[in-house]
């Protein structure tokens, strides 16, 4: 675990007023085949597999209430349809604006995925085209600063 890694715009937004749910409230997951990039700054790599969202693609992810510094999933049902066949190794959470590629301001955070032991636990990383892709629980560990 611990290969989380925050973007220089998130951190920037963590370190002033806002917190990790108002960060992400209304952002996307996207799942990706490979490992992450070193900094969440850089593009994405790999091929992207899905995109996380709710009400079928057209609203993005909202986060619980925080509770002792951790962030729960919403009671919303979180999913994407799988649109590239391929091995999920790690996720991207974007902020609302979904500013893809290199960045030095883009809010977003990275991290590895895998069927236990990881930052997201999926119950199957081999995804199929066509296939929804449902994450049930997910919990998300604000920064002490």
């Amino acid at each position: 675990m611990c290969a989380v890694r925050l973007s220089t715009g998130a951190r920037t937004g963590i370190a002033s007023t806002a917190g990790v749910k108002d960060l992400f409230d209304g952002g996307f997951i996207g799942i990706f085949t490979g490992g992450q990039p070193a900094s969440a700054d850089d593009a994405e790599t790999g091929s992207l597999l899905t995109t996380i969202s709710t009400t079928s693609g057209t609203a993005g992810i909202s986060l619980g209430t925080a509770g002792t510094g951790v962030l729960p999933k919403s009671a919303d049902v979180w999913s994407g349809l799988v649109g590239t066949a391929g091995v999920a190794g790690w996720f991207r959470l974007y902020d609302s604006g979904h500013l893809t590629g290199t960045s030095g301001t883009a809010v977003r955070m990275d991290g590895n995925v895998g069927v236990s032991g990881s930052d997201m636990v999926l119950s199957n990383t081999n995804q199929t085209v066509g296939a929804t892709l449902t994450i049930d629980q997910a919990t998300f560990t604000e920064p002490a600063s």
